[in-house]
């Protein structure tokens, strides 16, 4: 017998999106002010906010309690895998390089590009932590990049707010464009369109992401001294990024615009030097620092000094071996058609190659229907061998070989991973809990039609929904898929470009990433300030809304005749 489905009302309050509006946001209000000023626990505020969440569902949406509990869960399944899935396996290989020594050989050779810090953060957090968010995504630039900034001398609340800030123009193409593959399935528009158009936005940013970065090493002083190789790295990744997502392909945009980027810096080093040396001292550091990374042996682990040692071409290559396993796996399982294969289309159905393990399946009694009575799509994937973590884990594998780890050091470092990351896992599951809860009950429609309203101005509002979305589920591609039907119905309403509408949601979600709960509690946990993410959030949370602004501004001009000839 099959239970009555729940129907989606868009206009539970006085049947009027407005009224409607001002309780829908009161889940998200209740997060970031839990958050950014009453300075709780990411874990403990995500609970409130989803307990919120669910009061609001039933309360003024409707939903069977049955159903919004279930609606949770089903968002927290989707927060363990393949969210997190990712983020412990791109840690477990990161923890095998610690324990065998080979993550210092690494970050010596870093360190040798430059020992200013303030090129470090250019050299690692951004293009370093662009080609991670190519590959893997879902946080695991923000978790590596940190540690490996921690490592090099810079203080944990330094370090985790230079990985958030610089996690952001790569962000729409990560993990092998999966958000902009996302969109297209959405909103029916074609994958080349959209990528392209994407590549016409976030290329812009990045020119003033590795500015910003520099200026949060150092300030002011960091700016005059070091606008050279920011600039170069910034004009350099959105050169290829745009080159790639238009003519080339949209899939490897970022892998191809951090390593342009890394070499064109790497070879500006060798013909420029700062006026001066920047290295936080141990005495700033410890103004700072409430833990150490793990794996460091505290805030300075990495001074300037080391990075004068020799390492043998052998070690180098192994250090830097993990990080081309994980390139090596990804291309083979996401280019080689007979590898890759296709996955299943629906429940029930079988895919190729490494997809034919993947199922797609029903989540168990969640039934909802939208306003239009059209079936909500609740479905759960299991994709056992091309979902990214487990492309990791693999690389992992091939790792252990690389360096030599035996099984049982390898389970104690995976071990010490869960344990790293137990509270960031219980965030991130509380949080896409919270997302799903909204999605289901109608509480994030009902706030995208109120922001579609505003008519012509839609177009500057339009980043918006998409920074709301990832700021609430931590993902991209989940805002992507929130709200990019939305945005192309909005874009007909309003006479717009579907397809810049559309592309400015991704665009604008890049930018809600950074004070997403789900990467606070990444960032937190890498840097040891488990429990202090409202800190965090406070120091990047400035920048978000700056570079919201930006984009806002960039795509009502994109539908503007002013711009109009960038969308062409």
């Amino acid at each position: 017998m099959l239970l009555a489905a729940y129907q989606q009302n868009y206009r539970p309050i006085a049947d009027s999106v407005g009224w409607s509006s001002l309780v829908a946001v009161l889940p998200l209000l209740v997060l970031f002010v839990l958050l950014g000023v009453v300075r709780m626990r990411a874990w403990l505020a995500s609970l409130i906010s989803t307990a919120v969440a669910v009061v609001i569902a039933v309360a003024a949406y409707g939903m069977p309690t049955g159903d919004a509990l279930n609606s949770g869960a089903l968002g927290a399944a989707n927060g363990f895998f393949p969210i997190m899935w990712i983020v412990i396996n791109a840690i477990f290989v990161y923890n095998l390089t610690v324990a065998t020594g080979h993550f210092d050989v690494l970050r010596r050779s870093f360190a040798s590009v430059s020992d200013d810090q303030r090129v470090q953060a250019i050299i690692i957090a951004f293009c370093f932590g662009a080609l991670m968010e190519a590959l893997a995504g879902f946080g695991t630039p923000v978790a590596i990049s940190s540690v490996m900034l921690m490592a090099l001398g810079f203080t944990p609340l330094k370090a985790a707010t230079v990985t958030l800030v610089a996690n952001t123009a790569p962000v729409a193409f990560g993990a092998i464009a999966v958000p902009v593959t996302t969109l297209a399935g959405v909103t029916g528009l074609p994958l080349d369109d959209l990528g392209a158009m994407v590549g016409r936005q976030t290329p812009v940013l990045s020119v003033f992401v590795p500015l910003a970065l520099v200026f949060i090493v150092d300030r002011r002083k960091g700016l005059r001294q070091t606008w050279l190789p920011a600039l170069v790295a910034g004009v350099v990744f959105g050169v290829f990024q745009y080159l790639s997502a238009n003519f080339w392909s949209v899939q490897l945009a970022d892998i191809v615009a951090s390593l342009a980027a890394a070499l064109a810096v790497v070879a500006l080093t060798r013909v420029w030097r700062p006026a001066e040396t920047y290295h936080e001292g141990a005495a700033g550091a410890r103004d700072e620092a409430p833990g150490t990374a793990p794996g460091a042996s505290g805030p300075a682990a990495g001074g300037a000094h080391e990075a004068r040692r020799r390492d043998a071409p052998l070690d180098v290559f192994r250090a830097y071996a993990p990080y081309l396993v994980i390139i090596v796996v990804f291309v083979l399982a996401t280019r080689v058609p007979a590898i890759q294969g296709t996955p299943p289309t629906g429940v029930g159905r079988s895919g190729t190659g490494i997809e034919s393990v993947t199922r797609i399946v029903d989540w168990p009694g969640l039934h909802v229907t939208n306003a239009a009575g059209d079936a909500v799509a609740t479905t759960f994937k299991l994709n056992f061998l091309s979902a990214a973590g487990s492309l990791l884990l693999i690389a992992g594998l091939v790792t252990m070989a690389l360096l030599g780890v035996g099984p049982l050091r390898a389970l104690r470092a995976y071990g010490r991973t869960l344990d790293q990351l137990k509270y960031a896992i219980l965030t991130v599951m509380l949080v896409l809990g919270l997302g799903f809860i909204m999605n289901e009950s109608g509480q994030t429609t009902t706030l995208g039609l109120w922001v579609a309203g505003a008519g012509g101005f839609f177009a500057l509002l339009s980043p918006v929904l998409g920074w709301l979305g990832t700021a609430v589920t931590g993902s991209d591609t989940s805002s992507n898929s929130l709200f990019g039907a939305l945005q192309v119905t909005a874009a007909h309403q309003a006479g717009l470009s579907p397809t810049l509408m559309a592309a400015a949601n991704s665009s604008g979600g890049v930018l809600g990433k950074m004070i997403s709960p789900q990467n606070l509690a990444i960032a937190a946990s890498a840097v040891g300030m488990q429990g202090k993410e409202g800190i965090i959030f406070r120091r990047v949370v400035v920048w978000s809304v700056v570079f919201l602004a930006f984009m806002c501004v960039l795509v009502y001009l994109q539908s503007t005749p002013v711009l109009g000839w960038m969308t062409v």
